[in-house]
């Protein structure tokens, strides 16, 4: 199933039209709602049917497609992505609009679901960015411009991606007793291929050790041998067997 786009802010106060999202119905008992963000130039339609094929009755997953903009890493030619980007690392320059207005997007796309519901973010590479700054505002209880963070999250998952705005995050997680105690309690998969020629091993690595020092304890970093700027089975058996325990799933069809 899919659904037509809708507009929010970008840099320099343009408007961005989202593309078509992806919804996977649950095939049992609904327990979990995951929205799941694409890599750069990417739309939301491959992970949709990736993540149908895996054995999750439980979750329903909801795919959307990032706006087009244009790209500075790519000389300012445009292509689907959550945010502007000059380099997929920790150190390049971070478009705090553009990661608020996806964070936005991707909490009001959870915002409608049932309260019984457990709510998830993940993303591979640039969704991975954008899925790990929703977990800071969360944590936080507010995105970077201020406004309230309006949901709840139980697991964030990002494989071959990085952490954007690292330099500010531990402040921002210290700045209170609720941000610590939501950041000790959100359970984050990190995935990484040491093959990675995209976005570096390193890149992944540090991440992970940023995360936790800055207080989300439960960050657990997998590498895998010979893998590079892409997913395989093994990976997403493991992200599966990931799911399932940390948000109790039952697996029932029924």
């Amino acid at each position: 199933m899919s659904y037509g786009g809708s507009s929010s802010g970008g840099r320099g106060g343009r408007r961005l039209e989202y593309g078509r999202t992806y919804v996977v119905r649950p095939k049992g008992r609904h327990q979990a709602t995951i929205v799941w963000l694409h890599g750069l130039g990417d739309n939301g339609a491959s992970w949709s049917q990736l993540l149908d094929s895996l054995p999750l009755p439980n979750i329903k997953w909801i795919c959307p497609t990032a706006p087009t903009r244009p790209v500075a890493a790519f000389g300012g030619f445009p292509c689907t992505a959550w945010f502007d980007v000059e380099e997929t690392s920790l150190d390049g320059r971070d478009d705090i609009e553009g990661l608020d207005a996806s964070a936005a997007h991707v909490a009001n796309l959870l915002s409608s679901e049932p309260s019984d519901v457990r709510l998830g973010i993940g993303g591979f590479s640039m969704g991975a960015a954008a899925a790990l700054h929703s977990a800071a505002c969360y944590a936080h209880g507010r995105f970077t411009n201020g406004v309230a963070y309006p949901i709840t999250l139980s697991v964030v998952v990002g494989l071959s991606g990085w952490l954007p705005c690292s330099r500010t995050l531990r402040s921002k997680i210290e700045s209170s007793q609720t941000a610590l105690r939501r950041a000790s309690a959100l359970p984050i998969l990190l995935n990484h291929g040491r093959a990675d020629e995209v976005v570096t091993y390193r890149n992944g690595e540090r991440s992970a050790e940023i995360l936790r020092s800055s207080g989300f304890q439960y960050t657990y970093f997998k590498a895998y041998n010979g893998l590079g700027h892409y997913t395989i089975p093994e990976e997403m058996d493991d992200v599966s067997k990931w799911l399932s325990s940390r948000l109790g799933l039952d697996r029932s069809r029924g």
